[in-house]
């Protein structure tokens, strides 16, 4: 997927859920899909925000059939490029696939995070843009202008900041990759490091 913000990538992520294979963000190639192809394909695809729609939605629904989550309060953008079978509130939860659905609006009115187990008992925690690593290897966040509410995604970034995480996986990403693993220390200093990027 073409990133809107020059200088950030964007990647997608399968997990091998209870329930079957689950894609995290959006995919951009056809040698995403055939890689998915090779894993199984995918049930169940998530977006964490409105960013993350394009054409390659309906491509994902014709080849894999997969049910489509993403945020409620984002349709309007997301449902244009495709239909949105799961449409999420503002209320955390762990849904039947095993992943736990963490409104954090400020990015976007709708963002979302992700938290879930991987087979090795990890626990992945996908931040889509809420926070993300930095080239000069710190986390960040990015206030939209006319989109984001600094309050929100404060409040959402110390919401983060009380989970437990072994991996963090954001979708867009400036430094050299989109993950990060994490210790107790660590991740405290990367949360820290994100709320001194929210504006005032």
């Amino acid at each position: 997927m073409d990133s809107p913000f020059p200088g950030l990538t964007t990647h997608a992520y399968v997990w091998r859920g209870p329930t079957g294979n689950v894609l995290f963000y959006n995919p951009a190639s056809e040698a995403d899909f055939e890689a998915i192809d090779a894993l199984g394909g995918v049930s169940a695809q998530y977006l964490s925000h409105q960013d993350e729609a394009g054409p390659n939605l309906a491509r994902i629904a014709e080849r894999f059939g997969r049910r489509l989550h993403a945020p409620a309060a984002e349709l309007a953008v997301i449902s244009p490029h495709g239909h949105v079978d799961v449409p999420l509130g503002d209320e955390r939860h762990v849904d039947e696939n095993g992943v736990e659905v963490l409104p954090t609006p400020g990015h976007s009115p709708g963002s979302t995070c992700y938290l879930v187990t991987g087979v090795d008992g990890a626990k992945y925690l996908f931040t889509g843009d809420t926070m993300f690593p930095t080239k000069e290897g710190t986390w960040s966040t990015f206030l939209v202008p006319g989109r984001g509410d600094a309050g929100e995604l404060r409040r959402s970034v110390e919401l983060l900041g009380t989970l437990e995480p072994d991996v963090v996986i954001s979708s867009a990403f400036g430094g050299d990759t989109a993950f990060e693993t994490v210790d107790a220390t660590r991740w405290a200093e990367c949360v820290a490091q994100a709320l001194a990027s929210v504006p005032s």
